[in-house]
């Protein structure tokens, strides 16, 4: 399945039907009077959060919704049918934005959350409805109401509780592939990752779901690499894990340069609670791990964790502090497998 966060998509409500004009027509009944019923209301446009997505791929192949329009008064007082709904069904994190991509018009964070985005015409009235003591013979109706029709985009944020940062080849996917059940690709030459991963990682008895997005490199702001698209992923982490390549001869730069991504890119992002990790240190000695983490701690200003995704030293240390930087509500209770009853015959 591929992985899509960003489409356009073509609403449109259903019109209201027109009312009828009819007067009722019966064998010795002289004045018979008025007896035309009313429009139907047409259908209307909702989008929901549903359970069992994880990418908007669908709207790839159907970027067109048009609701149905309400059918048209009749005679003997009878209204027209309504006209039926149409539901957008998109994953949980969904922004839904105006056609200017910037004014978010609902955002579908939880399962089951709900949202109007084009409401049904209303019907048309009969003239049955216009009758009155003066005017007992109305011969008017009204037509019903136009449908609404708007261009959207929708946006998929994935729902994740950390989120790993880092330039490519950082080592990420090998972190998520090691601590979770995930299966992200992972190879000897950067961006690997073309879109976001989601895994479970377990730790103290207790889960919560990492998100290991495509690497970030200098200008990525400016749309170099994959640009930062990509961060709007980790918006809604409670904490950041950013991963430094303890084998690259810059590793000081590279730090930077993921902060200054950070930076440009706005919003609370910068400002998230962050784990810096240096990482890949199976490949340094014992002089080297002590001098590398010290000068990273100068500009990071923060405790800086020694990991090796590979050979997993400091796996279970990083893990623990990334649970103590996430909300209690936010933890699952770690599954506990069940032993089977001995076979009887």
């Amino acid at each position: 399945m591929k992985f899509l966060d960003l489409t356009k998509v073509y609403i449109r409500s259903g019109g209201g039907g027109g009312g009828a004009v009819s007067f009722r027509r019966e064998k010795f009944i002289e004045y018979g009077g008025p007896d035309g019923g009313d429009g139907g209301n047409g259908g209307s446009v909702w989008a929901e959060a549903v359970d069992g997505l994880n990418t908007l791929i669908d709207f790839r192949y159907q970027q067109h919704f048009f609701a149905n329009t309400g059918g048209a008064g009749m005679g003997q007082q009878r209204s027209g049918a309504n006209g039926e709904d149409i539901v957008l069904y998109v994953p949980a994190g969904t922004e839904i934005l105006d056609e200017d991509q910037e004014t978010v018009i609902a955002d579908l964070e939880t399962i089951g959350d709900r949202v109007l985005l084009a409401k049904g015409g209303n019907g048309g009235f009969g003239n049955l409805h216009f009758k009155s003591s003066t005017n007992q013979a109305p011969r008017r109706a009204n037509p019903g109401q136009e449908g609404i029709e708007r261009t959207i985009w929708l946006r998929l944020k994935l729902i994740a509780d950390a989120g790993l940062l880092g330039l490519p080849n950082a080592g990420k996917s090998t972190f998520l592939a090691a601590t979770s059940n995930a299966r992200p690709k992972i190879a000897d030459y950067p961006f690997t990752t073309l879109y976001p991963n989601l895994g479970v990682v377990g730790i103290d008895n207790v889960e919560f779901v990492v998100a290991d997005i495509p690497g970030l490199i200098e200008g990525a702001h400016e749309g170099r690499g994959l640009g930062d698209l990509f961060l709007g992923h980790v918006e809604r982490c409670a904490v950041l894990l950013h991963l430094v390549d303890g084998t690259s001869g810059t590793f000081l730069e590279d730090y930077q340069t993921i902060i200054d991504e950070l930076e440009a890119y706005g919003g609370e992002l910068s400002e998230k609670k962050r784990i810096t990790v240096l990482n890949k240190v199976d490949s340094l000695d014992d002089e080297e791990r002590d001098f590398f983490k010290e000068e990273l701690e100068k500009i990071a200003g923060a405790p800086v964790y020694l990991m090796s995704g590979v050979s997993r030293e400091g796996v279970d240390t990083v893990l623990r502090a990334m649970r103590a930087d996430i909300d209690e509500g936010r933890l699952r209770l770690k599954a506990v497998d069940e032993e089977p009853e001995p076979w009887r015959p």
